[in-house]
């Protein structure tokens, strides 16, 4: 069952996860920008770590840096997190747990932390964590995984402002004697409710951004839909692709091609349902994911 055991990185549907941690831990300001030239380094190292699909988006603010998935910011922005609050951030939206669905067979997924690395390699160098998986981790790629189920259910807290509950799929039961429904109540989780309001809006009117924006990634996808979607297209690397190489698709096994996703909530100002897609080895999140949605 892939909603509830299939594990995949989410890639940049993080993104207004990281964010909205980042502005509650002051990593950042929402002017803060950065100058995208497709490709960034660690301090002192040599690795390029490359903007998706070769981008190159020049300055970029935490605003466009959500509307057009810039890698580079959130490379940057990850390091200065740290990773603790990175992984802590995730985590407070139902990451790395299972959602307490009722029905069993639910993967718990991975959010990756120096800590989890300690716990999960039994090698004292494999317990080591470098710099770069930092970097990889504010992406949505790396160790980290998550399953359909949570992508969707982590849209629905941000929709709802940090208030969660367990997803399910009971509502109630009707007694076949006497024809009376009893009704399950709803099943409250551990809230998130340590964000300034004005962040709260401020990721969210980014995610707008990237249905609504010309420059947003699922612009195109969205065009014409008579109300306002919040939403965050990602692409999964399912292989690594060399340092010299490009990314062509048709090159690639079919298995090994990327993973298309797309997390999103509507109507953005009153959301009544949100959505978690996955596309597995579909492309892009914005071809693959978006028009799903």
């Amino acid at each position: 069952n892939r909603a509830l055991a299939g594990t995949y990185p989410p890639g940049s549907t993080v993104k207004p996860f990281i964010a909205l941690t980042a502005l509650q831990h002051e990593a950042v300001v929402p002017e803060h920008e950065v100058y995208c030239p497709g490709q960034w380094r660690l301090p002192g190292q040599t690795h390029n770590y490359r903007e998706g699909r070769g981008g190159v988006h020049g300055n970029v603010d935490l605003h466009t840096a959500i509307v057009r998935s810039c890698d580079v910011y959130f490379y940057q922005l990850a390091v200065a997190m740290v990773i603790g609050n990175v992984s802590s951030g995730l985590t407070a939206f139902g990451f790395g747990a299972p959602t307490g669905l009722d029905i069993a067979g639910e993967q718990s997924g991975i959010v990756p932390s120096p800590e989890w690395k300690k716990k999960n390699f039994s090698r004292r160098e494999d317990q080591v964590w470098f710099p770069g998986e930092t970097v990889i981790t504010g992406i949505g790629q790396g160790y980290m995984l998550a399953t359909p189920i949570q992508i969707a259910s982590a849209g629905a807290t941000f929709a709802a402002r940090g208030t969660r509950f367990a997803p399910r799929l009971l509502l109630g039961a009707e007694n076949a004697v006497t024809g009376e429904m009893s009704w399950v109540e709803p099943r409250a989780l551990p809230s998130v409710d340590d964000h300034a309001p004005e962040h709260w809006q401020f990721v969210s009117d980014a995610m707008v951004g990237v249905t609504a924006e010309p420059r947003g990634t699922a612009r195109t996808q969205m065009d014409g839909i008579e109300y306002q979607v919040a939403g965050k297209t990602g692409t999964a690397q399912v292989i690594t692709i060399e340092q010299d190489e490009k990314y062509r698709e048709e090159d690639i096994d079919e298995r090994q091609r990327d993973h298309g996703l797309f997390v999103a909530y509507a109507p953005a100002e009153a959301p009544r349902i949100a959505l978690g897609i996955v596309v597995e080895n579909g492309g892009g999140g914005a071809r693959a994911a978006a028009p799903v949605a």
